[in-house]
């Protein structure tokens, strides 16, 4: 520490100069440095090429090293600010990334004990299809559309599903391949599982858009301000950094503080790069900030992962239900199927006594979720943390230049004395240090690090706009070189509107091809026969295996 009561002596004492570098030689404990002082009864008047011109306490080898360690002072403050920053958003990335993840597991696992429970053999029969389900839209989560196509995902697990229970409940029937192709072919038009798949869709493609999309931006946020970190200062800022820290030393002024007003100019030019980031990086910042409003919202990835298994149960009720239905339309537009071998009828669904249904669910009963907190939770509390981050690059130097560092009075280091520091404080930003007192700043050389990070933050804000709408922007580049192609959960699809009458258009297959609209007719004897046989097939397979979880 200093001993300002040696300085106070030496500053009364004669010579006086001599006792001022001997009071400084006490500081030099604080400096992390080496020092070289000239003896205090030689006094030194080599030209320095920093430090104001006059007597000094310094030479040119101890100048140099007091530069180098200016360099290093001029750093830490602002790394430490950088460490911070990048902890804390590492630390939320990974909290909700594991919060997905374990979300898409217990969601796989529930259903795995639900239906195995639930359909028993039937289930485990065809167990593969909803494992694939899970993968794929554990897949979609990591690598997003680039690797899986949400839509057709989808749309295939609902063929699949409509092919398996199909056969299943028409199991007096033979099909061939490509009468079963007919049948996947138009499943959204059958609607055989009712308005769930359409429903799904929505929440899936816009809970999966938006929650891939903002742990990407949180992983970003580390990332930039790495990069940014290995800015190095430009020799002028070193300089400057040098006169404002260390020049009062050589003076014999150890204690005398930098004015406020100068280290801000002095940190604005050396920041002028950084401070540029500011504006993409708010704007980013809002982006996130209104994708964690979705987040609890209409796009929360909690409520409809949570439930799933119940959902696609309640498909396959839906299904169950309207398998008469379902089949008449199918024989109508795919051809009537050849009768299978050794069919026989079992008893009606009346004559079992049968009149069992899922038990409904209820979000009241929703477990705990994943990674022993909830999304209301993380979000509640990364939100205040993205505020808290807003303005990051352009309050650097008020940041830095705060605190025991500086002094607001008047009697503080102007660079050339002891005095009130005179000059205009310049704004933030490259722009604003054309005319900069204290630092050297070619404002026509913007860094290329800063610049490239500005771009990332602005695609990177397309993205969250983008999934704040419900859409994913793909990141795979085309054959000619353009990209950015959408897809999302836009109502534009025959699925979002009406129902209506359904027309097959079939192509030519060895199924007597044709286009039929299908129409609602009174069913004949040998129409009652068939729904009656399909029914009892159902009933047969269905009864014994739901039973425990009907009421």
């Amino acid at each position: 520490m200093v001993d300002l009561g040696a300085i106070l002596l030496a500053a009364i004492s004669l010579p006086v100069k001599p006792l001022l570098c001997k009071a400084m030689m006490t500081a030099r404990v604080s400096l992390q440095v080496t020092m070289i002082f000239s003896p205090p009864s030689v006094p030194v008047g080599a030209p320095l090429k920093v430090c104001p011109q006059g007597y000094s306490c310094c030479t040119l080898e101890m100048e140099e090293k007091l530069s180098q360690q200016s360099h290093s002072d001029l750093k830490a403050p602002i790394s430490q600010l950088n460490s911070n920053l990048q902890s804390t958003f590492k630390q939320r990335h990974s909290q909700f990334d594991q919060f997905f993840r374990e979300l898409l597991d217990n969601a796989e696992h529930s259903l795995n004990d639900m239906f195995v429970r639930t359909y028993g053999l039937m289930y485990v029969h065809n167990a593969e299809l909803f494992k694939h389900f899970f993968q794929e839209l554990k897949r979609y989560y990591v690598s997003g559309s680039g690797a899986v196509n949400l839509d057709s995902m989808l749309s295939n697990f609902w063929e699949d599903l409509l092919e398996r229970m199909f056969r299943l409940v028409n199991v007096q029937y033979e099909f061939s391949d490509a009468y079963m192709e007919c049948v996947s072919r138009h499943t959204e038009q059958l609607k055989p599982f009712g308005d769930v798949p359409r429903k799904l869709r929505l929440q899936l493609t816009r809970a999966f858009v938006a929650a891939r999309t903002f742990t990407r931006g949180l992983a970003l946020m580390p990332e930039v301000v790495n990069k940014v970190s290995t800015v190095s200062a430009s020799p002028s800022c070193v300089r400057a950094a040098m006169k404002m820290l260390y020049c009062p030393y050589c003076k014999g002024q150890v204690a005398l503080k930098p004015c406020q007003n100068y280290c801000l100019n002095v940190m604005r030019g050396c920041l002028a790069n950084q401070a540029d980031l500011d504006t993409e990086w708010n704007n980013f910042l809002d982006a996130m900030l209104s994708l964690a409003e979705r987040l609890e919202g209409p796009f929360n990835f909690e409520s409809v992962m949570d439930p799933i298994d119940v959902k696609i149960s309640e498909a396959i009720m839906n299904m169950q239900e309207n398998s008469m239905q379902v089949s008449q339309k199918v024989f109508q537009g795919c051809g009537q199927p050849k009768p299978g071998n050794g069919f026989r009828s079992h008893r009606s669904v009346k004559e079992s006594g049968f009149t069992g249904r899922f038990r409904p669910y209820s979000p009241d009963a929703r477990p705990t979720t994943a990674a022993g907190t909830s999304l209301d939770r993380l979000t509640t509390d990364v939100k205040k943390r993205l505020k808290h981050a807003k303005k990051f690059w352009s309050t650097l130097p008020e940041t830095v230049c705060a605190g025991e560092r500086i002094t607001s009075r008047d009697d503080c280091w102007n660079g050339t004395a002891k005095s009130r520091y005179e000059s205009v404080v310049m704004g933030n930003g490259l722009a604003n240090q054309v005319s900069n007192p204290d630092v050297e700043v070619d404002i026509t050389k913007p860094d290329v690090v800063i610049r490239s990070q500005i771009a990332v933050l602005k695609e990177m804000t397309s993205w969250l706009k983008a999934a704040h709408s419900g859409n994913d922007i793909s990141i795979d580049q085309d054959e000619d070189g353009s990209g950015g192609q959408e897809s999302g959960s836009g109502c534009d699809s025959p699925s979002c509107e009406a129902d209506r009458d359904i027309y097959f258009s079939i192509p030519p297959t060895p199924i007597n091809p044709r286009v039929v609209k299908v129409v609602h007719q009174e069913t004949t004897g040998g129409d009652r026969m068939a729904h009656g046989s399909m029914a009892l097939a159902l009933c047969g397979l269905t009864l014994a295996l739901l039973a425990p979880h009907w009421r």
